[in-house]
Parts: structure tokens; sequence; C-alpha cells
């Protein structure tokens, strides 16, 4: 198996730098889906509504997008249901072709760091990337990197996040630069021995679409570092706010949408699937360098 960062320059050299985000909702289902299995939800009838629109949203946005993210709380959020239909929906895009991130931001001591790569590495869940949570620090952070490596994967470390309250803490000054920065630095170091290739490495990190300035001060400090970028969308960056994060080839960064591509219709619409697919067409082509 070729370098987790390789493999992943190649799905955005063929199809660009879009990264669907999977992140089922029920009140958001296709009226049509949703009453094919039970008007109320319950943990059966969500799991296998959520199976259906899933794999019908990777044939839809497959010419456009060769990365797709599911969002682990969506499953997980079903319970006994949740599984079965996240571990056969990975193994389905990966055949499609897709690199695959698991959305999670795992982060926990190291034997707990441990169970939580081995699954996302492992046969659970057998995912091409992870994200995960710097928070603990290197000792917390280490399991991943090791289990990653073995199995010729990657990870997603947090990094400057797109949500409002991100600066809480991300922005508190320490040693005269703002957390954040530190964090950068850190990832830049840890990903200085996966260089592939294409000259990027397996160590990533994620920086919101919703802090321009900061996206592009992250890509100079990191030239070397895949950034996954969220935030574009119904979050409100722009595709001109996501530019900076590419590097002069046109690599470097995967750009999420979720709702903005997967959700883009009424739930009533019967035209669903039209809608998606010209959300994808659209967000593709915006989104290259």
């Amino acid at each position: 198996m070729s370098a987790f960062a390789d493999r992943l320059a190649e799905a955005v050299r063929r199809k660009g730098p879009l990264c669907v985000g999977l992140d089922p909702r029920w009140e958001l289902l296709p009226k049509a889906i949703r009453d094919r299995y039970g008007s109320d939800p319950n943990y059966l009838s969500s799991g296998a509504a959520y199976d259906v629109f899933c794999r019908k949203v990777l044939e839809l946005v497959r010419p456009y997008s060769g990365v797709v993210k599911p969002q682990a709380a969506f499953f997980e959020q079903l319970g006994p249901s949740g599984h079965p239909v996240l571990q056969p929906l990975i193994q389905q895009a990966r055949e499609m072709g897709f690199v695959t991130i698991l959305d999670a931001k795992r982060g926990d001591i190291a034997s707990t760091a441990t169970a939580y790569a081995d699954a996302a590495f492992g046969p659970v869940w057998d995912a091409d990337a992870l994200t995960i949570n710097p928070y603990l620090g290197r000792d917390a952070v280490e399991p991943f990197l090791t289990a990653a490596k073995a199995a010729g994967r990657g990870v997603f470390v947090l990094v400057r996040t797109s949500n409002p309250g991100a600066g809480l803490f991300q922005d508190l000054v320490c040693d005269g630069k703002p957390v954040y920065r530190h964090v950068a630095e850190a990832v830049a170091a840890w990903n200085a021995s996966t260089l592939g290739e294409c000259g990027l490495g397996d160590v990533g990190a994620v920086v919101g679409a919703t802090h321009p300035a900061e996206l592009r001060e992250l890509r100079a400090a990191m030239p070397d570092v895949w950034l996954l970028v969220p935030g574009y969308g119904a979050q409100g960056g722009t595709a001109a706010d996501v530019k900076a994060a590419y590097r002069s080839d046109g690599l470097g960064a995967v750009v999420n949408s979720s709702r903005g591509v997967t959700f883009p219709f009424h739930p009533d619409d019967p035209g669903w699937e039209a809608k998606v697919w010209a959300a994808a067409e659209k967000a593709a082509a915006e989104l290259r360098p």
C-alpha cells in the first residue's frame, strides 16, 4: 500500500479537493426514505435509512469528490444499529475509490488512545485517516501516530477549528504566540518523518475555512502538511476563503462540505438526488485551485 499522503494526493489530482462529509440526520433525510422505514425514528429504522441515504450520496458525489468524511457521532448516536451501518459504509466508500476520513476527534491517555487507534485503522472501521484531539499531549497522540504509520494510514490533528468558540483556548497567547501555533509546530514536527512522494506527509491538520487569515498563516507555517478544511458552505466559509490552503502545485488541502452537499434540498422534495448531484458539481468547480 502506498503512503496515505500519496493516496490522498492522487485522489485530489483526479477529482479535486472537495471532501464530502457524511453527517446523516433523521429530520433532514428525504421524506421518501423516512417513509420507507417508518415515520417515527427509532434505532433500527434510522440505521437502515442512514445506510440507504449515505450509499446513494456516495454514488451521486463520486464524479466530483475523491474523499469522504463520515462523522462517527451520527452513527454512534444510533447505538447498536449505528455500528453495522458505519463499518460497511466505509468499506463501500473505499471500494468505490474514495479516501475515507473517520471524523471522531479521538484523544485520551495512552492505553485508551491505542484502543481508539486500533479500532480506527484495524478491521473494525478500517478508515484511511482519523481526526484526533492533541489536548492531552504527545503521549496521547503517539499511539495514533504509531498505529497510522504501521497501517499506512493518516491522522488529522485539530489545530484551528471552525466553530465560533474556537478562540476561547486556541487563541490564548503562550510564550508570545497563540496556542494554535504551538500545536501547528508540533504537527509539523510529527509530520516531518512521514513525507511521501507528493512532498506531503501523513500527519495532517484541521484548520477551519471560517478563519481565512489563520488559514493563510498556517499554510505557510506547515508547508508539508495536508490541511483538512471544514467550515466551507453551510458554516459560512467561501471558496475564496479556502484558496490560501492550497500549495502552488494545487495540493495540500481537502475542503469539507457536509450539509451544503448532502442536504441542499427540502425533505419533501422528490428531486433531492439531482440537487445533491448539482451541489457536488458546483462545490467541486468552486474549489478547484
